[in-house]
């Protein structure tokens, strides 16, 4: 049977459990996407053991549960996953101030890491939240 069709979780994080899955992480009432993050097999297991989102670091190469450092936790609503069961959406509430690590200029959170649009000219405006 395919995975499209199957009941069944087939995430494929590979025998080690280290291959990386793109989480799309939206806001559950506005659908708002705030980041787009990686999880492997370790921060998958913490998300849906603790409730809360959690991913792993590329750079840092270590998991990250968001919002431990600044108080931004974001709480797992539902977990969504595509057809071929790559990809995987989280629906959360966020339980701070903001989604991104990066601040605005009052040192307050940005709500969602793409708070920057590109302009025709390839210069960046910032959006208003």
């Amino acid at each position: 049977m395919s995975k499209e069709y199957t009941n069944d979780l087939l995430l494929d994080f590979g025998p080690e459990g280290t291959n990386l899955i793109p989480v799309v992480t939206q806001d559950f009432k506005t659908k708002e996407v705030l980041i787009l993050a990686f999880v492997n097999k370790l921060a998958f297991d913490e998300t849906r053991r603790s409730g809360l989102a959690t991913y792993w670091s590329r750079s840092r190469n270590e998991l990250w549960k968001k919002g431990m450092t600044s108080g931004d936790t974001l709480k797992v609503e539902e977990i969504r996953i595509n057809c071929e069961q790559n990809s995987l959406v989280y629906l959360v509430t966020p339980q701070g101030k903001g989604a991104c690590h990066a601040k605005r200029k009052d040192g307050s959170a940005h709500i969602t890491c793409y708070y920057r649009a590109i302009n025709e000219d390839g210069s960046l405006r910032f959006i208003e939240e």
